[in-house]
């Protein structure tokens, strides 16, 4: 046997696999990217790509790429605090549009800062979009009714006034009724206590008018009671005017019978005090009715 041969083959074969692993560990370290790029990325098998999620905010690759057009190598593409899986798998927002509502405030700020709707550009639909409650006017934009005077704040500020305070503007939801005696007109010392407290809130709002509207009961003929009523309702007008309210904001009418009969007479069958009476009705100068006051 030539064993200086065999050795020369030997030594041949070895060398030649040394070439063929030098050469294939160069050819796959040309393969791999130096940096990750989306170009990389697309260039890859799709069912390769579905078990990757190279910026790992919880998408896989192909999705991203395919499916949403969102940024594989950035987990918030739009750039607005919310990865683009909260965006598309939690929130509903919009992964390519740092604002999807369109009010001026970032999706991630509207989550994480103001907790409004990024959905929605107005959050307590009180006719102010959520930007110009914070930046321009400071009222709560998830309370349509910042002050709590019954006003929305997009109604104050259509009016002019302020939705930072609850006294404006001032509103007179209620005045007092007042009762008279058995065929009498004149105004007693309750009658007087009661008319005080409305003057009270007609001299605080000016720019209210209001109607008196008297009543008699049921006892007694249809015009007797009539003339009654209305002497009832001009002594209520008397007592607003020469307690220095103006004449022109008030009208007085004295309707006769009141329209729904007593149930339980008073003593003696002389009707019902209930039904003697003489409302102060306020008429809403606004042009907005208010609706229930929460800041009590």
């Amino acid at each position: 046997m030539n064993y200086k041969a065999l050795s020369l083959r030997s030594i041949a074969i070895l060398s030649l696999i040394v070439v063929l692993i030098g050469c294939r560990s160069a050819r796959d370290t040309v393969q791999e990217p130096v940096e990750l790029t989306l170009e990389y990325l697309k260039s890859l098998d799709p069912e390769v790509l579905k078990t990757m999620d190279s910026d790992g905010d919880g998408l896989n690759d192909y999705d991203e790429i395919y499916v949403y057009g969102t940024n594989p190598l950035d987990p918030d593409t739009d750039g607005d605090g919310l990865s683009d899986y909260d965006e598309i798998m939690v929130h509903g927002t919009d992964p390519l549009n740092p604002d999807t509502d369109g009010d001026g405030l970032s999706d991630g700020d509207e989550i994480n800062k103001y907790r409004t709707n990024p959905l929605a550009a107005d959050t307590d639909g009180d006719g102010l979009n959520d930007y110009d409650e914070i930046y321009v006017y400071g009222t709560d934009p998830n309370n349509p009714d910042t002050d709590g005077d019954g006003f929305t704040d997009g109604q104050e500020i259509q009016m002019g006034t302020d939705p930072l305070d609850p006294n404006d503007p001032m509103v007179i939801r209620q005045l007092a009724t007042v009762n008279f005696d058995f065929d009498r007109s004149n105004i007693d010392s309750r009658a007087a206590q009661l008319l005080t407290e409305n003057l009270e809130k007609l001299k605080a709002a000016p720019n209210y008018r209001f109607r008196i509207e008297a009543f008699t009961d049921h006892v007694g003929g249809d015009q007797y009671n009539l003339r009654l009523s209305v002497r009832r309702a001009n002594a209520v007008v008397n007592f607003y005017k020469n307690n220095g309210i103006a004449e022109d904001r008030m009208t007085a009418t004295g309707l006769g019978k009141a329209p729904v009969p007593c149930a339980q007479p008073d003593p003696g069958a002389k009707g019902c005090r209930a039904n003697r009476r003489a409302e102060s009705v306020p008429i809403n100068p606004y042009p907005f009715s208010p609706g229930p006051r929460t800041a009590d």
